[in-house]
C-alpha cells in the first residue's frame, strides 16, 4: 500500500521555485531518505506533506488523504520531528507528552497511559519529572520523537534527527529509528549524513534545486556509478599544496580525507586507476611526499550523491565536518 504520494508537487516563493513538480511515492512501512544539499527543497517538501504550507501547484496524498482538502485528517496520521525541538523547556518530560496528547484529542486516561509507555519505550522513565531544559541533546531528541508518536501515527517525518548529537547519542537514535521501521512505521527521513542514509534507508530520493534527480535503493544508486573507481591512498605527508594539486587533477573526480585532520590517508574517486596513480606519483614527488599504501575501495552512496548533485568539495564540506573528513 502507498503511504505518501505526490504528483507535480510544486512550491513557489515569489519567483523562486523551491520544489519543482515533485513526483514521489513512499510505500507503507518503508524508510525513505530524502537527500539534497542545503536549499534543495527538503524542508519545504516536508512542510507541504504535513500540511504546514500549501503547494502552489500539484497534489500530495498522505495515507489516502489529500493534504489540501483534508489537512486535519493528514495531521492526525503523521508525526513530525523538526530540526529544532518544538517541546516546552519548562515542562517535565511527562507533562510535555501529556500536553501533546491533549493537542491530538486523546482522552485523559489514554494520554496518561500512552505517555508512561513512551517514557519507558525511549528509556526516559527515570527522568520523567525532570524539565525538558535539563536533558542532554540525545535525550531531547528521543523525547521529541516520543512526542511525535503520542497519537500513534502510521507515518513519521524526521528532519535531520541526529544533527548536533554526539556519536553515542546518534547511534542510539539510529537504533530507535530502525526499531520504529521494524514495527511498521513509514519513515520519511532527511539527513546531511550520507552514510546514515545508506545505513538506514530502504530507498533514497535525491533532490537538487527543487527537482527530483534520482530515486532508488542505495545499492542501485551506487551501481549507476560503477564506471568510476575508488582508491584509499596513504601518503607520508599531506601538505596543502599537494591537496590542492589533487583537487585540481582531471584524473581525480573527488578527494576526501579518511579520519581526522592529522591523518594522511585519502579517499579518491577516479575514472582510471592508472591515470590517477600517475598523477599522484607526480604530485607527491613535486611536494616532498611519497605513497606508502594504496588500496581499492567500493563506491559509496556518498560518491553517487556527489556525482548526481554535481557539487564540489566546498559546497559539500558540511558532510565532512560531521564525518571528520575533508572535501566531498
Amino acid at each position: 500500500m502507498i503511504a505518501i504520494q505526490t504528483h507535480d508537487l510544486t512550491r513557489y516563493y515569489g519567483e523562486l521555485c523551491a520544489v519543482n513538480h515533485l513526483d514521489l511515492t513512499v510505500e507503507q512501512g518503508e524508510l525513505l531518505a530524502f537527500l539534497g544539499p542545503n536549499g534543495a527543497g527538503k524542508t519545504t517538501t516536508i512542510r507541504m506533506l504535513t500540511g504546514l504550507i500549501q503547494p502552489t501547484e500539484g497534489s500530495a496524498v498522505i495515507d489516502g488523504y489529500d493534504v489540501v482538502r483534508e489537512p486535519l485528517a493528514v495531521k492526525e496520521r503523521v508525526g513530525v520531528v523538526p530540526q529544532r525541538s518544538n517541546l516546552y523547556a519548562e515542562l517535565s518530560l511527562r507533562d510535555n507528552l501529556i500536553f501533546c496528547g491533549k493537542l491530538y484529542g486523546l482522552p485523559r486516561r489514554q494520554r496518561q497511559e500512552r505517555a508512561e509507555a513512551l517514557l519507558h519505550e525511549f528509556d526516559l522513565a527515570e527522568r520523567a519529572d525532570s524539565s525538558f531544559a535539563a536533558l542532554s541533546g540525545g535525550m531531547k531528541r528521543r523525547l521529541t520523537i516520543a512526542a511525535a508518536l503520542m497519537h500513534t501515527p502510521p507515518i513519521l517525518f524526521l528532519d535531520e534527527p541526529t544533527t548536533g548529537l554526539d556519536v553515542r547519542s546518534a547511534r542510539n537514535l539510529r537504533a530507535t529509528i530502525e526499531r520504529l521501521r521494524g514495527e511498521g512505521t513509514t519513515i520519511f527521513l532527511t539527513t546531511h549524513l550520507i552514510h546514515e542514509a545508506e545505513q538506514l534507508a530502504d530507498r533514497v530520493a535525491i533532490i537538487v534545486r527543487g527537482a527530483l534527480a534520482a530515486v532508488g535503493t542505495p545499492a542501485e544508486l551506487c551501481a549507476n556509478y560503477q564506471q568510476e573507481q575508488a582508491l584509499l591512498v596513504r601518503l607520508s605527508s599531506l601538505p596543502e599544496e599537494l591537496l590542492g594539486a589533487l583537487d585540481a587533477s582531471e584524473a581525480i573526480l573527488n578527494v576526501s580525507r579518511v579520519g581526522g585532520v592529522a591523518d594522511t590517508q585519502l579517499r579518491l574517486v577516479v575514472r582510471s586507476v592508472d591515470e590517477a596513480l600517475a598523477e599522484i606519483q607526480a604530485f607527491t614527488r613535486q611536494n616532498g611526499s611519497r605513497i606508502e599504501e594504496v588500496q581499492t575501495a567500493r563506491l559509496s552512496l556518498e560518491d553517487a550523491f556527489v556525482q548526481i548533485t554535481d557539487l564540489d568539495s566546498e559546497i559539500m564540506q558540511i558532510n565532512n565536518v560531521a564525518q571528520g573528513g575533508r572535501g566531498q
